[in-house]
C-alpha cells in the first residue's frame, strides 16, 4: 500500500512539474491569471477535477 501511495505522489509530482520545466514563462503568466479569478471559480474546477481523477481511478481499478 506505501508504494503504490508513494508512486502515485510521485507521480504528481513529476506531472506538476512538467509545465514548469517545459515553459517557465507561460507558467508565471498562468498563475498571475489565476490570482485574478473569483473563489467560486476556482472551488469549482477543483471539484471538477477531484470528481474526474476519481471517476478515473474507479475506472483503472475496476474496469481494467
Amino acid at each position: 500500500m506505501w508504494q503504490e501511495l508513494l508512486s502515485a505522489i510521485a507521480l504528481v509530482m513529476v506531472l506538476e512539474g512538467l509545465p514548469y520545466f517545459i515553459s517557465p514563462s507561460a507558467m508565471r503568466r498562468a498563475l498571475a491569471h489565476l490570482f485574478t479569478l473569483p473563489d467560486h471559480v476556482l472551488r469549482g474546477t477543483g471539484l471538477t477535477l477531484m470528481v474526474i481523477g476519481v471517476v478515473l481511478l474507479f475506472m483503472v481499478r475496476k474496469l481494467l
